[in-house]
């Protein structure tokens, strides 16, 4: 039997990686493969049967992984950025979120019979979207930039908000079935309140004052979480979810303890636990569905994606800057994501314990709307977008991942071209200088799962790696190759060829082409800055060619960029040698003045 489990949670393991990898791989959210590869385990063939893989271990294995889950995502839930992200994504998680709760529990009670109280939760479950979600179908949908920041804000913002909105939901219905009155349920949650911020002080102060060695802060957080949850649950029963979010929600925003690595090892750890958790959980759905569920589960989504979301996004953007159209989008894409699924099942689990009517129906009818809503939005939004006139053009932008004065000058010289420049990176000290010169920055690492939730995207089309660090420049390449292409991400070489052994370069499957040509290195750049030279942009005519242009300023000019007539960007590299035209917009690295070389000389 050990053997069994171990053969069986390894599969597991596998699928889930393989479901993340061909998320990733077409761009679509990771949720769709897992719950489907859960399904066909399950329900399906029969392959898997959690219940009787994990026993009596199965709800405390489950609620302790949605604990830390929802300790993550409540991390990112910054109070002193919801004053600007604009009255759209504000009425879209307040006002907006309580309307969508209300239709949707009205079509879960009407349509597919669920009592009031299991209606209630699923309104609360079925409201909430999320980064890992919406930041996918940003990548193919490319709508404009306000579209793009309302949805990618409303997903960060109503993820760990509508957690505790569904908490509190569960812990009255619990309450009420238990036959606990209010008091009860106002001390279960003012246990949980109490708990959740006790837990975030002393491991804030443990942090700030260096109690905990780094290596062992990863380690200790996670304990302190679970420590919180378990502490929670056996003063006061069911209050430990509610504990972790508000422990997480305080940590969060507290400005005198740095997170950021504790942000990147629970990313890692949540990926880790959803990809296993989702599997499993769609493993346990039962087939056939409860009488009804399968037209009840389709005719929810329908409500859902033809009345719930357009009638709350529209009551929730009024007044807003967005035009008619963009509005129109809004309304049509929603798609739910781990929230829903992870604590859906959860609560199903402990009401179906309780004997709660119509909790078994929770989960199938909580799955319908996930499946139907990334699916159909999926195939449908780009064209909508299109359609309605909203979607970004072929995008042109570029991501300079570096923030050196090296990396600043070429991204400099991109956007004064009129082309949108984001300039990423983990020194705090550049992109400091960067924002400086009026650049638009990313603080952080760009193949950071935090990058990939929270960077804006919108618009970029292409990579410059230019960073000092040659091994990072490789990594970025290998992550952004699938998202622009091959053709589309460079890398600014850090060492020349003469420099270059075999035992020191990368794989082929590694390289891209070297930006600037072959013996241009960003040593020898950042040295002919330091003499002098200049990056210049110059429009070409009929009477001022290249050629004219190379006599003017000098033979040995390195041409960077060219801009042909309509706009289109075009990079030199060591795969593509310009040949500037008339009309054409060069941006040139030119020597100084003679006569300023000859005074430094």
């Amino acid at each position: 039997m050990i053997v069994n489990l171990a053969l069986m949670l390894t599969l597991l393991l596998v699928i889930g990686f393989a479901a993340q990898w061909l998320a990733w791989r077409v761009k679509l959210p990771a949720i769709l493969f897992l719950l489907l590869a859960g399904i066909l385990l399950g329900p399906v063939s029969g392959l898997v049967e959690p219940d009787k893989l994990l026993g009596k271990w199965l709800f405390p294995a489950v609620s302790l992984a949605v604990a830390l889950i929802l300790f993550e995502g409540s991390m990112t839930l910054r109070f002193h950025e919801l004053r600007g992200i604009g009255r759209a994504v504000r009425g879209l998680v307040s006002y907006g979120a309580v309307a969508a709760l209300l239709m949707l529990a009205a079509a879960a009670h009407w349509i597919a019979g669920l009592e009031w109280q299991i209606a209630f939760l699923f309104g609360a479950l079925g409201c909430v979207t999320g980064p890992t979600v919406i930041v996918p179908m940003l990548r193919t949908l490319r709508p404009d930039a306000k579209i793009a920041n309302t949805l990618r804000w409303e997903g960060i913002v109503i993820d760990p908000l509508g957690a505790l909105f569904a908490v509190l939901v569960f812990e009255a219905i619990v309450s009420r079935e238990q036959g606990h009155s209010i008091g009860v349920f106002a001390a279960t949650v003012g246990s949980g309140v109490v708990i959740g911020v006790i837990g975030a002080i002393v491991l804030a102060f443990l942090l700030r004052r260096h109690l905990i060695p780094e290596y062992l802060q990863n380690f200790g957080t996670m304990a302190a979480v679970l420590g919180a949850f378990a502490v929670s649950n056996a003063i006061t029963h069911e209050s430990g979810l509610l504990a972790v979010t508000i422990m997480g929600i305080v940590i969060g925003n507290r400005r005198d303890v740095h997170i950021d690595h504790i942000m990147d090892f629970k990313e890692d750890l949540s990926t880790l636990l959803v990809s296993l958790l989702f599997v499993i959980l769609a493993a346990r759905l039962h087939w056939p569905l409860p009488d009804g569920m399968l037209l009840g589960g389709a005719l929810v989504f329908l409500a859902a994606q033809f009345v719930v979301r357009p009638v709350s996004a529209w009551l929730a953007t009024l007044g807003s800057t967005l035009n008619w159209r963009q509005r129109a989008l809004i309304a049509w894409v929603a798609p739910r994501g781990i929230v829903a699924a992870a604590v859906s099942a959860l609560f199903a689990l402990r009401l179906e314990e309780l004997r709660v009517p119509g909790a078994e129906a929770l989960v199938p009818l909580v799955f319908s709307l996930i499946i139907g809503t990334v699916i159909v939005q999926s195939a449908t939004s780009r064209q909508l977008a299109r359609w309605l006139r909203v979607a970004e053009p072929e995008p042109d932008g570029v991501l300079v991942f570096g923030a050196d004065p090296v990396a600043r000058a070429v991204a400099a010289s991109l956007k004064a071209a009129d082309f949108r420049v984001l300039v990423v990176d983990d020194d705090w000290e550049g992109v400091r200088a960067a924002r400086m010169q009026g650049l638009e920055t990313f603080f952080g690492s760009p193949t950071s799962q935090h990058a990939d939730h929270h960077m804006d995207l919108t618009g970029i089309g292409r990579l410059l790696a230019m960073s000092t660090r040659r091994e990072l420049n490789s990594l970025a390449v290998v992550h952004y190759r699938q998202e622009f292409g091959r053709e589309r991400v460079y890398r600014l070489r850090n060492l020349a060829p003469e420099e270059r052994h075999d035992r020191r370069n990368f794989a082929g499957n590694l390289l891209a082409p070297a930006l600037f040509g072959e013996n241009m290195t960003h040593g020898r750049f950042a040295e002919m800055m330091s003499e002098g030279w200049r990056i210049k942009s110059t429009k070409l005519t009929e009477t001022f060619d290249w050629p004219h242009f190379v006599e003017q300023y000098g033979s040995e000019s390195v041409l960077l960029f060219g801009i042909g007539e309509r706009g289109a960007l075009r990079v030199a590299s060591s795969k593509r040698e310009l040949d500037p035209k008339p009309g054409w917009t060069v941006i040139v690295l030119v020597p100084p003045p003679r006569q300023e070389t000859e005074a430094v000389a």
